[in-house]
């Protein structure tokens, strides 16, 4: 693990946000600081973001990796995540604890770049779309953004992306019935036997994550988060990577994302790589991304 100097700080809203600083070694003081979001249900400890992390610190700069609510690890035991402390959690389009971050970094005195994986990726799209002109974060790329969430969701039900939807809700059941305990005034919107029921992301988010964040339903949130309604609108220059073999990504959504983004977006796609893989080295031992 790349050795971090943990942060939290309070947000607006009175919840806690945690950071995780890796410090410049001296031989690139005067270069940017990069800023992380992980993907859905990882954190600053997922293998991917460690690997940037770790491509990062080989050229002696500094990082900030943010770790969504409800994600950040327990140092003590990483199986474990922290609790937060207001009644929800995160979502795709989580854009505002991101822009606290990025002004708070900004008035301290760093050039910002940053980088999204899947999820993380998609909020980093959306605030660039909900932010042109923005001076605060000089450039920016992501991998495996799946662009539009509605298309997204209906291509992991048809295909073999069933695999890695059920991993994920895994987790995030457990999250809301937490959420659900630990803030009784949720009892009244988030239907917890349709959550835990669910087996597709639309059934969970119908359920759990709309309600929690204020949405009317999944389709609501899925149209009001989805990045790909934003990237007609970004002025920062910007790459996009994605896999062609990609079980998040349908290829008329990527065909499609490249002809409605602006020109500062750029796009590369690989034949394979899949969903945040693009992994190369003598994995698992020494994997290199």
């Amino acid at each position: 693990m790349v050795p971090l100097r943990r942060e939290v700080i309070e947000t607006p809203d009175g919840d806690e946000l945690v950071l995780d600083h890796l410090d410049a070694d001296g031989r690139a003081e005067a270069g940017p600081t990069f800023v992380l979001l992980h993907g859905l249900e990882g954190s600053s400890q997922s293998v991917y973001i460690q690997g940037v992390l770790a491509a990062i610190r080989r050229h002696g700069h500094r990082a900030v990796a943010i770790n969504f609510r409800s994600c950040a690890r327990d140092p003590r035991s990483l199986f474990r995540t922290l609790p937060n402390r207001r009644p929800r959690f995160y979502h795709s389009g989580e854009t505002e604890d991101f822009d606290f971050v990025v002004r708070r970094l900004a008035a301290e005195g760093h050039r910002l770049v940053a980088f999204g994986a899947s999820l993380g990726g998609n909020v980093i799209l959306k605030w660039l779309g909900e932010h042109p002109g923005q001076k605060l974060i000089t450039a920016a790329a992501t991998i495996s953004v799946a662009y539009d969430l509605h298309a997204a969701g209906a291509y992991l039900e048809s295909r073999a992306g069933r695999f890695y939807v059920g991993r994920f809700l895994s987790t995030l059941k457990k999250k809301v019935v937490k959420v659900v305990k630990d803030f009784p005034e949720l009892q009244g919107k988030v239907n917890i036997p349709l959550a835990l029921r669910a087996t597709t992301f639309r059934e969970f988010d119908d359920a759990a994550t709309a309600p929690i964040h204020g949405f009317a339903d999944a389709d609501d949130y899925y149209r009001r988060a989805s990045s790909i309604f934003y990237l007609d609108r970004i002025t920062t220059p910007t790459l996009c990577i994605s896999a062609e073999d990609d079980p998040f990504l349908p290829r008329e959504v990527l065909v499609r994302a490249k002809r409605v983004a602006s020109p500062s977006v750029e796009f590369r796609t690989t034949s394979s790589g899949g969903h945040v893989g693009f992994i190369s080295g003598r994995a698992p031992w020494s994997p290199v991304y």
